[in-house]
């Protein structure tokens, strides 16, 4: 197994950072920079900023906002939100994102995930995938932060998101997103067992119990969560730690999690 990356996600409105429930982000929880100063310092593989406001703006990312925090930023960046075209995948590049995640625009355009993965490799793209089941039961994409049905199954759109040269596919459940009580093991294990490229899991975590779900029962490669680290004492030091101690490979964790003391919540709404 592959080391697993725990990944904190932080959604930009406006100025600041906000967390609601089912993608209804309406909680203010901080700002972004200290934020990122925070995270620098509790063993992060990964940082996930999502601009929410863009799309629903209609206007395309704020690249000199996202230079100003990726300058402080001393772990791998993916940057999403407003992205529409190749220049914006580039201007996010050239600000200092490590990767670009992309959702709405591609139904619309989905040669623009082959055009990225052309020009600026498939390690900087990810395609993310919101998802919930509908009446029929089956998982549907949603677009325009998770408000619009596309009428797209998940997995035969994962699998030609893969084909045309994603990178990685961030899966969020939009049914179980900021609720804390778990992901959907369904949603995950369903987009994993469709795909070889990695497979980061979203929505839901409330507890180092629910990574340790994602990744061995749903087979993801790599966990992304916010709630849980905004509003709770755990930390992601001690859910790697937590994942270790199941003989899970992660980064930069050799000591057992029962000698790691609590730090305290990053933000506090």
């Amino acid at each position: 197994m592959l080391k697993i990356r725990v990944i904190p996600t932080l959604l930009m409105k406006d100025v600041g950072l906000v967390k609601g429930i089912g993608f209804d982000s309406w909680r203010r929880v901080g700002t972004v920079l200290p934020a990122i100063k925070v995270y620098n310092t509790r063993q992060v593989d990964e940082l996930i900023v999502v601009d929410i406001s863009a799309t629903a703006q209609g206007r395309g990312p704020d690249f000199q906002t996202v230079a100003d925090f990726s300058s402080e930023c001393f772990v791998p960046l993916t940057v999403g939100g407003g992205i529409k075209t190749i220049d914006d995948i580039r201007g996010l590049l050239k600000a200092g994102a490590d990767k670009v995640a992309i959702n709405s625009a591609i139904f619309d355009a989905p040669e623009l995930i082959t055009q990225a993965a052309s020009m600026f490799g498939s390690q900087c793209v990810v395609v993310s995938i919101d998802a919930k089941k509908n009446a029929q039961g089956m998982y549907e994409c949603y677009r325009s932060s998770g408000m619009v049905p596309t009428g797209k199954e998940v997995q035969a759109w994962a699998r030609e998101m893969q084909t045309r040269g994603a990178g990685e596919i961030l899966i969020t459940s939009i049914t179980r997103d900021g609720t804390m009580q778990g992901y959907d093991l369904e949603l995950i294990r369903q987009v994993s067992q469709a795909l070889m490229i990695p497979v980061i899991a979203s929505g839901g975590a409330g507890s180092y119990e629910h990574l340790r779900q994602a990744i061995l029962l749903g087979g993801a490669s790599a966990v992304a969560a916010a709630s849980i680290f905004h509003f709770t004492q755990q930390t992601p030091l001690e859910a790697k730690q937590y994942l270790a101690s199941f003989d899970i490979p992660v980064r930069g964790v050799k000591k057992d999690i029962k000698e790691i003391r609590h730090e305290g919540s990053i933000f506090i709404g």
